[in-house]
């Protein structure tokens, strides 16, 4: 059995280290699907989840990012996130009180940068809620 192996790893510290059967996450341009053996790639990625197929027993892995950078080479996938929250870590409460938060940074915003600011803010909790309720679900 073809397998590859992927690490996770934020600012802060490694969030997953392993050999995986397949890997999604949200790519600039769309969903992205790795299988072993993918033409290397290199791109942004945007806030969302990044769900691994585990090689070893098959489980889903889960993990939230909030933006970021992913390489793919033939073996092996590599993905460096401004933020990554394991999946069983995450917290919806918290999540929606940031997006609160943010969509009021929005409103009062006295210059551009500061609207762009909590706007980026406010889509990466809205993204973080939305995977956060589709890992519950599954």
């Amino acid at each position: 059995m073809s397998t590859l192996h992927v690490d996770v790893v934020s600012a802060e510290e490694a969030i997953f280290s392993g050999e995986a059967k397949f890997v999604a996450l949200p790519g600039e341009s769309g969903e992205l699907g790795i299988l072993p053996r993918h033409t290397p790639l290199i791109t942004r990625i945007k806030p969302g989840a990044v769900r691994i197929t585990r090689a070893d027993n098959g489980e889903e892995e889960f993990v939230f990012v909030a933006g970021g950078i992913l390489e793919v080479q033939p073996g092996t996938v590599t993905v460096l996130a401004d933020t990554a929250i394991r999946g069983k870590d995450l917290d919806e409460a918290k999540a929606t009180a940031a997006k609160q938060q943010a969509e009021e940074a929005m409103k009062l915003a006295k210059s551009d940068i500061d609207f762009a600011k909590a706007q980026s803010e406010f889509a990466a909790m809205a993204a973080q809620i939305a995977a956060l309720r589709k890992f519950r679900k599954g």
